[in-house]
């Protein structure tokens, strides 16, 4: 087996939910949060009701958070890059930049001012379909209603630029001077209740927990962690070169099955263990299930049969059932960075486990539980201060169990607006100690990047992580990377920017001392760790260094192509060849003229196993559908309610029925991801469990996303393919 990535978004929020109450506007791009993320409506409204904050949402499709917003701009898929960098131009254009921020707190600044003065209004409007006065007019409301808090969720990032494209989010927020403040910052919604938990311990085939990378010193220091012998995690290697080397991500791990002879190394997965996974969450679904018809080995761990284990025929598929949330306990992180302990509310049922039992199972029979174990008596507990006394990179080492258990009891002595307690036992800490908790008696980070607090008291600077001085390629220009003079949390030593904390202890810096005196030594100087830096609007080691607009791989308008080409092809990208220049056909939309876009909806959530097999949710939401507008639907003679056949440009089709709406334009189609059990409209129903089938079934709109994958993260680029559409 291979180390497979989860790569179906990234980021983390610099707020939280409850801060968005203090927004003196939002803007909302790729993201649909009354059915992706109801809780946080409560605070959203409240921002738009109580400080009438305009509600700005950016989306190919008028969406249910759309209708609540003040402001709606419909804009054409893959072109989020130019929008912002065209706000960003109108800001600078009209003098509406934050100035001072901008001199002591940002780096690589006129660099990024030349490359936005491209995006003008009017080329903004030709790339995006979003009038040029609209581009004026929303960068003045944003502009005159400070701080902004801006949102995104897989609608900015499931592109083949996603990774250019959320950069340009930071980077207006930056030239708005809304970082670390209250009300502003880029808050980046995620999907569950403990992906961001998940993503911080670097369930990624790229990384080690706590984004330490897999460089050798990165994997010694969490040898020292797990008190395993070094040279023994080299032997579970076949060469030691593989230790330092990305697996395979989620979004292409099928290729490691299907196209062995394109891998990086000669490393073909033969097994597979899904664990928790929606195997119809991944693009081009048809190609995932030749994958799972050719291993030789799959086990799926869920509490609700998945599709995989109806589709694949082989006789060598083993489900173990999965305990729920409800039947398990231990630490999780929310969306805000906050750490929440979940209780076992009743004991496995029926022969399910919980994934604590299925890992001692599985690491006994693999015989190295003894080392897999060596720090960890008492589950869940042992494991959570074993991952916090590794994780000192994002601060995971202040959030005890214990301290965990009490916020969870005290919940309501912590007030709804700043989310610090007013008393009782955790008095004064933030709710969930969001990291980074740089100690046991440390309130938590509520807002990433505030100077306002002292270090101490959860306020933090830049993170200075590129050295002191930088000398641009395009301009030759030489720049300071530390903050200006004067800029500081209040109570640090250094009035002004200064580098990381290093040799506190004799050949460690504060990321690598696991005595945790170097942090210790920080906090009491009141500076932070990992010293005080500006951010950076130039990123020298990403193949666009500033952000600009490529058009989608498959582009719906060619006469583009030429002036905003896509990527060189990458070898080697997560172990396979990732295609870009050869995969972008200009002629390709004469067959295939309708973008697709997909999404949630609020009844079914990720690929729907449980929520299809819930029986009030499958009454509410019974069917597959894909979203028309009525124009293009009587010109193609469909009808509401007829089914219809999309089919890609790899070749694969669904069929589904229509609904007529004009939520979509007369160019575009939606298609939600949540359903499965059928392919083609061929039924897979028998091919479940007996009596364990999905009340649901439909065919996975997953099947017709296109081929395409971020430059930098390969997330797979499932809002912005091509298709054609015909009646059935």
């Amino acid at each position: 087996m291979a180390g497979v990535a989860n790569t179906w978004g990234y980021g983390a929020m610099t707020n939280s939910l409850n801060d968005i109450r203090h927004a003196k506007s939002m803007i909302f791009i790729g993201s649909n949060a009354t059915e992706a993320h109801p809780v946080s409506m409560q605070h959203i409204l409240h921002a738009k009701e109580v400080n009438n904050a305009p509600l700005i949402v950016v989306d190919p499709r008028f969406t249910k958070l759309a209708a609540k917003g003040t402001d709606f701009v419909r804009i054409r898929p893959g072109s989020d890059a130019a929008f912002i960098m065209g706000l960003i131009n109108a800001v600078i254009t009209n003098g509406w930049e934050e100035k001072e921020f901008i001199r002591t707190r940002v780096s690589g600044y006129e660099e990024m001012v030349e490359v936005a003065a491209h995006y003008t209004p009017e080329i903004v409007e030709d790339i995006t379909g979003i009038p040029a006065s609209e581009v004026t007019r929303i960068a003045e409301l944003l502009a005159t209603n400070r701080p902004t808090s801006l949102t995104w969720c897989m609608g900015g990032t499931q592109h083949s630029i996603g990774s250019s494209i959320t950069r340009a989010f930071c980077i207006l927020q930056l030239v708005l001077g809304n970082m670390g403040k209250s009300g502003g910052g880029t808050n980046i919604f995620r999907g569950h209740d403990n992906v961001q938990g998940a993503t911080d311990m670097c369930v990624l085939a790229d990384n080690l927990p706590a984004y330490y990378g897999l460089s050798d010193g990165a994997w010694k220091h969490w040898c020292r962690v797990w008190d395993v012998d070094y040279d023994w995690i080299v032997g579970r290697f076949p060469e030691k070169e593989w230790m330092n080397k990305k697996g395979f991500s989620l979004a292409r791990w099928y290729e490691g099955v299907l196209n062995e002879e394109e891998l990086e190394t000669p490393t073909p997965i033969k097994a597979m263990i899904q664990w928790g996974c929606g195997s119809n969450s991944n693009s081009q679904y048809n190609r995932v299930v030749q994958a799972l018809n050719k291993l030789e080995l799959l086990v799926i761990v869920d509490p609700f049969p998945t599709i995989a284990a109806a589709v694949t025929k082989t006789d060598n598929v083993y489900i173990l059932p999965g305990a729920s949330q409800y039947e398990t306990s231990g630490s999780v992180t929310s969306t805000s960075r906050q750490i929440q302990w979940r209780h076992r509310v009743v004991d496995p049922v029926y022969d399910s486990k919980d994934d604590y039992q299925v890992m001692e199972l599985l690491v006994n029979k693999l015989g190295f539980a003894d080392k897999f174990y060596k720090n960890i008596k008492q589950i869940p507990e042992d494991i959570t201060l074993e991952l916090g006394s590794g994780s000192l990179t994002i601060g995971y080492n202040g959030q005890t169990p214990d301290r965990i258990k009490s916020h969870m009891a005290n919940w309501h002595t912590f007030d709804i607006d700043d989310l610090q307690a007013k008393g009782g036992p955790c008095d004064g800490d933030y709710y969930g100690m969001p990291w980074p908790c740089w100690t046991t008696d440390h309130p938590g980070t509520p807002i990433l990047y505030d100077i306002s607090k002292s270090v101490a008291e959860g306020g933090l600077p830049f993170r200075n992580r590129f050295g002191e001085e930088r000398t641009y390629e395009s301009s030759g220009r030489t720049e300071n990377q530390l903050a200006a003079e004067g800029i500081c949390n209040p109570g640090s030593e250094v009035q002004g920017g200064y580098v990381e904390f290093k040799e506190v202890v004799p050949g460690t810096n504060w990321k690598t001392d696991l005595s945790q005196k170097t942090i210790k030594d920080a906090i009491a100087r009141g500076m932070a760790p990992f010293g005080n830096a500006r951010a950076r609007c130039v990123v020298w080691n990403f193949p666009d260094k500033v952000p600009i607009h490529r058009e989608p791989l498959h582009s719906p308008r060619p006469d583009l192509i030429a002036k905003y080409p896509t990527y060189e092809d990458k070898p080697n990208h997560f172990r396979v060849k990732t295609r870009y220049k050869s995969e972008q056909n200009p002629d390709l939309v004469k067959e295939y003229p309708y973008v697709i876009t997909t999404g949630r909806m609020v009844e079914h959530m990720g690929g729907g196993a449980e929520t299809r097999s819930n029986q009030y949710l499958a009454e509410l939401q019974p069917e597959m559908y894909v979203e028309i507008n009525p124009r293009l639907a009587n010109n193609l003679g469909i009808r509401k309610g007829d089914m219809v056949i999309i089919e890609s440009p790899e070749g694969a089709k669904i069929k589904v029925k229509a609904k007529l709406t004009p939520r979509v334009d007369e160019k575009t189609i939606f298609l939600p991801y949540h359903f499965a059990g059928t392919l083609m409209g061929e039924s897979y129903e028998k091919d479940y469990p007996e009596g364990h089938a999905p009340f649901v079934l439909g065919d996975p709109g997953n099947v017709v996303t296109n081929y395409g994958y971020d430059i930098i993260t390969q997330i797979q680029a499932t809002k912005d393919g091509l298709c054609k559409v015909t009646r059935a």
